[in-house]
């Protein structure tokens, strides 16, 4: 290779590489993802810098981390395997599997179920898709009741201490109901408390599911009386996205996974990262508001951030 050739290639990875946000953990830098579209959905992916404003606690702050570059990411895909879900299982599994594939080669996943018990699979991070694609296919059973706060704040807590940005995209058709009577049972808030101290971005696609009211559960005469009437998932899914900085999709027909699922890898793929120093580290939450100039454009960010104190040296 001629030197000169050699040189532009160097220059082109230091420029990439430069290009890259630094946040880590325990860092003092605030990392604030953002996603950008217009009414209609559609994605911008091109604004500047200066298109942006962050607000901490209602006071304006200089972006000091500014990136459009594709950021590498750690996902939890948690989905709901509770009864409801016995005649959509199959199509949660494609929906699911399209989404893996859409994954990059820096991208890790793990894979968790939620019903009787809540299972995550593998031990460890990884970017073999086709681990995580087995694991998908294994057939986990589909029985028992919807333990989703349980099952979301485990997956927040599997993604304590990784680097760079880190999601949970979780898929449930009810609202919470774990059945189990145990006073450990996480709520909304343990959920919203602990994604905003660990940096957590949450998606979540509900699908609204039928049920039949009013039926004999002996059996006999009249067994089949009743009414159908659909059940929207737990409104709360709504709010932990928002709150932190994620993407929720409600969906009436199960036909649309797969096309929700995609949808949620291409916005992963096309987020601003953002970042700031706060003017206070004192382990306390803070607001947030991200801001973008241009008509007709909307931007969701997290709402919140924790200002953990830097911890003492050895």
């Amino acid at each position: 290779m001629k030197p000169s050739a050699l040189f532009v290639l160097i220059l082109i990875a230091t420029l990439a590489q430069a290009q890259q946000p630094t946040f880590r953990s325990g860092a003092r830098t605030v990392a604030v993802y953002a996603t950008v579209a217009q009414k209609d959905g559609r994605l911008i992916t091109d604004l500047a810098r200066d298109a942006f404003e962050i607000k901490d606690d209602g006071k304006p702050q200089p972006i000091t981390v500014f990136s459009t570059e594709v950021q590498p990411i750690s996902v939890v895909i948690m989905l709901d395997h509770s009864s409801s879900m016995r005649g959509n299982a199959g199509l949660v599994e494609k929906a699911a599997e399209a989404f893996i594939r859409n994954l990059g080669p820096a991208d890790t996943a793990r894979i968790g179920t939620f019903a009787e018990r809540i299972v995550m699979q593998p031990e460890s991070f990884t970017s073999d898709q086709g681990t995580l694609l087995r694991i998908l296919r294994s057939g986990q059973p589909v029985i028992g009741p919807t333990p989703l706060w349980n099952a979301l704040d485990l997956g927040v807590e599997a993604l304590r201490g990784r680097e760079g940005r880190k999601v949970v995209l979780v898929f449930s058709d009810g609202g919470d109901a774990p059945m189990n009577l145990s006073l450990n049972n996480r709520s909304i808030m343990d959920v919203m408390r602990d994604a905003q101290r660990e940096d957590v971005m949450v998606y979540a696609i509900g699908l609204q599911s039928t049920v039949l009211l009013g039926a004999n559960p002996r059996g006999g005469m009249g067994s089949m009386a009743g009414s159908m009437t659909s059940v929207r998932p737990d409104p709360g899914l709504a709010r932990v996205a928002e709150d932190t900085g994620g993407g929720y999709f409600e969906l009436n027909r199960s036909e649309n996974l797969a096309a929700s699922f995609a949808a949620v890898a291409d916005e992963l793929h096309h987020q601003y990262a953002l970042g700031f120093e706060p003017t206070r580290l004192d382990d306390r939450m803070h607001k947030l508001e991200v801001r973008v100039t241009g008509k007709g454009l909307n931007v969701r960010a997290r709402k919140e951030y924790f200002a953990a104190k830097p911890t003492a040296s050895p």
